[in-house]
Protein backbone atom coordinates (compact mmCIF):
# COMPACT_ATOMS: atom_id res chain seq x y z
CA UNK A 1 0.00 0.00 0.00
CA UNK A 2 1.27 3.44 -0.75
CA UNK A 3 1.83 5.85 2.09
CA UNK A 4 -1.23 7.98 1.14
CA UNK A 5 -3.47 4.93 1.21
CA UNK A 6 -2.04 3.90 4.59
CA UNK A 7 -2.75 7.35 6.08
CA UNK A 8 -6.26 7.30 4.62
CA UNK A 9 -6.91 3.83 6.06
CA UNK A 10 -5.68 4.91 9.51
CA UNK A 11 -7.84 8.07 9.37
CA UNK A 12 -10.88 6.07 8.31
CA UNK A 13 -10.33 3.52 11.07
CA UNK A 14 -9.87 6.29 13.64
CA UNK A 15 -13.07 8.07 12.64
CA UNK A 16 -14.94 4.78 12.38
CA UNK A 17 -14.02 3.80 15.94
CA UNK A 18 -14.86 7.21 17.35
CA UNK A 19 -11.31 7.76 18.53
CA UNK A 20 -11.26 11.19 16.95
CA UNK A 21 -14.06 13.44 18.08
CA UNK A 22 -14.39 17.00 16.91
CA UNK A 23 -16.60 19.30 18.94
CA UNK A 24 -17.52 22.72 17.65
CA UNK A 25 -20.46 23.26 20.00
CA UNK A 26 -20.21 25.81 22.77
CA UNK A 27 -21.41 25.00 26.25
CA UNK A 28 -25.05 25.77 26.89
CA UNK A 29 -26.06 28.78 28.95
CA UNK A 30 -28.90 28.20 31.42
CA UNK A 31 -32.05 30.28 31.20
CA UNK A 32 -32.70 32.95 33.82
CA UNK A 33 -33.06 31.23 37.19
CA UNK A 34 -36.41 32.04 38.77
CA UNK A 35 -36.42 31.99 42.59
CA UNK A 36 -37.81 28.79 44.01
CA UNK A 37 -41.11 28.83 45.79
CA UNK A 38 -44.67 27.63 45.92
CA UNK A 39 -45.62 28.56 42.34
CA UNK A 40 -49.17 27.96 41.13
CA UNK A 41 -50.96 28.47 37.82
CA UNK A 42 -51.44 32.20 37.31
CA UNK A 43 -54.76 34.01 37.58
CA UNK A 44 -54.06 36.90 39.95
CA UNK A 45 -52.86 39.18 37.16
CA UNK A 46 -55.53 38.28 34.56
CA UNK A 47 -57.00 41.30 32.83
CA UNK A 48 -54.00 43.52 33.55
CA UNK A 49 -51.60 45.19 31.14
CA UNK A 50 -48.29 46.70 32.23
CA UNK A 51 -46.22 49.12 30.15
CA UNK A 52 -42.52 48.63 30.85
CA UNK A 53 -39.22 50.31 30.13
CA UNK A 54 -36.57 47.60 29.96
CA UNK A 55 -32.79 47.68 29.76
CA UNK A 56 -30.68 45.01 28.04
CA UNK A 57 -27.82 44.61 30.52
CA UNK A 58 -25.16 43.59 27.98
CA UNK A 59 -25.79 46.47 25.53
CA UNK A 60 -27.55 49.17 27.54
CA UNK A 61 -30.32 49.23 24.93
CA UNK A 62 -33.63 50.62 26.22
CA UNK A 63 -36.83 48.87 25.11
CA UNK A 64 -40.51 49.63 25.58
CA UNK A 65 -42.89 46.72 26.03
CA UNK A 66 -46.42 45.76 27.04
CA UNK A 67 -46.90 42.74 29.28
CA UNK A 68 -50.43 41.36 28.97
CA UNK A 69 -52.05 38.83 31.32
CA UNK A 70 -55.24 37.07 30.21
CA UNK A 71 -56.98 33.83 31.17
CA UNK A 72 -53.93 32.37 32.93
CA UNK A 73 -51.66 33.28 30.02
CA UNK A 74 -49.01 35.91 29.41
CA UNK A 75 -47.73 37.76 26.37
CA UNK A 76 -44.95 40.24 25.76
CA UNK A 77 -46.03 42.45 22.85
CA UNK A 78 -42.40 43.05 21.90
CA UNK A 79 -41.71 39.28 21.74
CA UNK A 80 -44.91 38.76 19.78
CA UNK A 81 -43.89 41.32 17.15
CA UNK A 82 -40.36 39.88 16.93
CA UNK A 83 -41.17 36.18 16.62
CA UNK A 84 -44.89 35.44 17.07
CA UNK A 85 -44.29 33.90 20.51
CA UNK A 86 -48.02 33.71 21.18
CA UNK A 87 -49.55 33.22 24.63
CA UNK A 88 -47.73 31.30 27.36
CA UNK A 89 -48.88 30.07 30.74
CA UNK A 90 -47.69 32.07 33.71
CA UNK A 91 -47.28 31.15 37.35
CA UNK A 92 -47.63 33.23 40.49
CA UNK A 93 -46.96 33.20 44.19
CA UNK A 94 -47.95 35.86 46.70
CA UNK A 95 -45.57 37.01 49.41
CA UNK A 96 -47.09 39.60 51.75
CA UNK A 97 -48.79 42.07 49.38
CA UNK A 98 -46.49 41.36 46.43
CA UNK A 99 -47.49 39.15 43.50
CA UNK A 100 -44.49 37.33 42.05
CA UNK A 101 -44.89 35.92 38.54
CA UNK A 102 -42.88 33.96 36.03
CA UNK A 103 -43.42 32.96 32.43
CA UNK A 104 -41.34 30.99 29.95
CA UNK A 105 -42.06 31.79 26.31
CA UNK A 106 -40.76 30.03 23.21
CA UNK A 107 -40.66 31.19 19.61
CA UNK A 108 -42.29 28.53 17.40
CA UNK A 109 -40.12 29.31 14.35
CA UNK A 110 -36.66 29.93 15.85
CA UNK A 111 -34.64 28.69 18.84
CA UNK A 112 -35.50 31.64 21.12
CA UNK A 113 -36.59 31.22 24.74
CA UNK A 114 -37.48 34.17 26.95
CA UNK A 115 -37.88 33.76 30.70
CA UNK A 116 -39.59 36.51 32.68
CA UNK A 117 -39.63 36.91 36.45
CA UNK A 118 -41.34 39.87 38.02
CA UNK A 119 -43.06 41.37 40.98
CA UNK A 120 -46.25 43.40 41.02
CA UNK A 121 -47.04 45.74 43.88
CA UNK A 122 -50.29 47.62 43.36
CA UNK A 123 -50.12 49.08 39.85
CA UNK A 124 -46.33 48.84 39.48
CA UNK A 125 -44.22 46.05 38.02
CA UNK A 126 -40.53 45.15 38.14
CA UNK A 127 -39.11 42.48 35.86
CA UNK A 128 -35.92 40.54 35.20
CA UNK A 129 -35.26 37.88 32.65
CA UNK A 130 -33.24 36.44 29.80
CA UNK A 131 -33.57 35.98 26.06
CA UNK A 132 -31.62 32.90 25.03
CA UNK A 133 -30.99 31.74 21.48
CA UNK A 134 -29.66 28.20 21.16
CA UNK A 135 -28.16 26.90 17.97
CA UNK A 136 -26.08 23.74 17.65
CA UNK A 137 -22.89 25.78 17.21
CA UNK A 138 -23.47 28.52 19.85
CA UNK A 139 -25.73 29.85 22.53
CA UNK A 140 -26.31 33.56 22.93
CA UNK A 141 -28.07 35.16 25.87
CA UNK A 142 -29.18 38.67 26.73
CA UNK A 143 -30.41 39.58 30.20
CA UNK A 144 -32.84 42.35 30.97
CA UNK A 145 -34.28 44.31 33.81
CA UNK A 146 -37.23 46.66 33.73
CA UNK A 147 -39.99 48.46 35.49
CA UNK A 148 -43.36 49.90 34.62
CA UNK A 149 -46.97 50.41 35.55
CA UNK A 150 -50.53 50.13 34.26
CA UNK A 151 -50.27 53.67 32.91
CA UNK A 152 -49.59 53.73 29.14
CA UNK A 153 -46.70 55.84 27.82
CA UNK A 154 -47.56 59.48 27.13
CA UNK A 155 -47.31 59.02 23.36
CA UNK A 156 -49.39 55.80 23.58
CA UNK A 157 -46.79 54.04 21.43
CA UNK A 158 -45.02 50.84 22.38
CA UNK A 159 -42.22 49.83 20.08
CA UNK A 160 -40.72 46.38 19.76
Amino acid sequence: MTQILQVAAIALATVGTGAATLTVMNEDVPDFQVPEGDWTAGAELDGRVFYTTDTVIETGEILQDELVFRDGTFQSVMCQVYCDFGWSDYQTKIVDDVIHFTARTECPDAPHVVVFYGTVTGDEIRIEGSWTTRRWYWTHQLTLTGFGSVTPPADDQVTG
